[in-house]
């Protein structure tokens, strides 16, 4: 099985490439599977009742909520962590600190080590489409297969170094870095946000630091 990835070719708008056409790679995503469906399948790979797991599912939903919402670092069986997170403004003047400071609450997930692991080792599939929606090429990546993991980066700033930002550029990669074609470039392309960083997946609970 292998993941399915589109590149596009498309015209670029602000950058280096400002002006020409180029191939960008996006990940190809399914319609999300209901929780009814994710619920049935648990089921008959269980050997439980449709109705036991999903009370379990319901019970299990309920105790992260809960948890996650107190303060704590939640385990998802077999997936990995989740955790609330935060981006504030800093001040120098302790008598200035207020609710008003923080920009945005976040959730944190952490994905497990075989999560990565079955990630890293599952191929890549590229199909190329030209400006007119043609399929022109296919690709089956050879890539290393490394995984980025932000969600253990040391904090979130307002510029866009270590950890979560608030413009979305952590983690990005080339064709999805504020929608430029470029690391490092900012502005809006055509593919902002298809595959870009995961801004607010990094940073230790507590608020971030301008």
């Amino acid at each position: 099985m292998a993941l399915k990835v589109k590149a596009k070719e498309r015209l670029q708008k602000v950058g280096k490439y400002a002006g020409t056409y180029r191939y960008v790679m996006l990940p190809e995503l399914y319609n999300s599977l209901s929780q009814e469906k994710v619920i049935r399948e648990a089921a008959l790979r269980s050997g439980v009742s449709e109705g036991v797991m999903h009370a379990c599912w319901d019970a299990a939903g309920e105790v992260i909520k809960a948890w996650a919402t107190e303060g704590h670092s939640v385990a998802l069986p077999g997936l990995g962590t989740m955790r609330f997170s935060l981006s504030a403004k800093s001040v120098a003047d302790v008598n200035d600190v207020k609710t008003s400071l923080i920009r945005t609450r976040r959730i944190v997930f952490t994905p497990a080590q075989e999560v990565k692991e079955e990630l890293k080792n599952t191929s890549i599939s590229i199909t190329c489409y030209d400006r007119d929606g043609n399929i022109v090429k296919q690709v089956t990546s050879a890539d290393p297969g490394e995984v980025e993991d932000n969600s253990g980066e040391n904090g979130s700033t307002d510029s866009g170094n270590n950890g979560s930002t608030d413009s979305g550029n952590n983690g990005s990669t080339d064709s999805g870095n504020n929608g430029t074609t470029e690391p490092g470039n900012n502005g809006t392309g055509d593919n902002g946000g298809d595959n870009g960083g995961n801004g607010g997946n990094g940073g230790n609970p507590g608020s971030d630091q301008d």
